[in-house]
């Protein structure tokens, strides 16, 4: 089993912000494998399929980003999901606009969706596809830009970070992360 997570924010006024990239990869990622997320349970929203011989599961938490650690460790605990088959996709202030980088393990980085997960799960020891968002421009509070949404001429840029998550994703279901972070890092 696999279970993928896209961290974000609940509701139409969050939709496209920087800080719900993880949802509209969750998003794509429905279309990809036509897994329908029709199960509303553990307070997210959820779907899976199975796909060669896994079951890939696809959670989007409704708790808020700052707690999404309480979505995800009972989705886990109710279908014995190992924490070494779980996957989170963020947003990242530190890496640029529309790059990607993938970790099996790591500190939280100030994000707190991130905190709210290693203190759930007890380890930051789980996969994380970490998409770049920048750093706001001068005199801009962190919390009104990544609630804010991108610039037109970042949209190119994120749009093709959302196909290569999409791309590390597909390429997961079929090899080790660690051969996808090779090819993607």
């Amino acid at each position: 089993m696999k279970l993928i997570v896209g961290l974000g924010n609940p509701g139409i006024k969050y939709d496209g912000t920087r800080h719900n990239i993880g949802f509209e990869v969750i998003d794509r990622t429905v279309e990809k494998f036509g897994i329908d997320l029709d199960q509303s349970k553990f307070k997210g929203i959820y779907g899976f399929k199975k796909i060669g011989n896994n079951k890939l599961f696809l959670l989007k938490p409704l708790t808020y980003m700052n707690l999404s650690g309480e979505s995800i460790v009972p989705l886990m605990n109710y279908f014995k999901i190992e924490k070494e088959e779980l996957l989170v996709i963020y947003d990242d202030l530190d890496l640029p606009p529309g790059s990607i980088r993938l970790r099996e393990k790591g500190g939280h980085g100030g994000h707190n969706g991130i905190k709210s997960i290693i203190s759930q799960l007890g380890t930051d020891e789980f996969k994380r596809i970490r998409v770049g968002i920048g750093r706001p421009p001068k005199g801009q509070a962190v919390p009104d830009y990544v609630l804010g949404r991108f610039m037109k001429e970042e949209q190119i840029s994120i749009d093709e970070a959302v196909e290569r998550s999409l791309d590390a994703i597909d390429s997961w279901t079929k090899t080790s992360f660690i051969n996808v972070m090779n090819q993607y890092n």
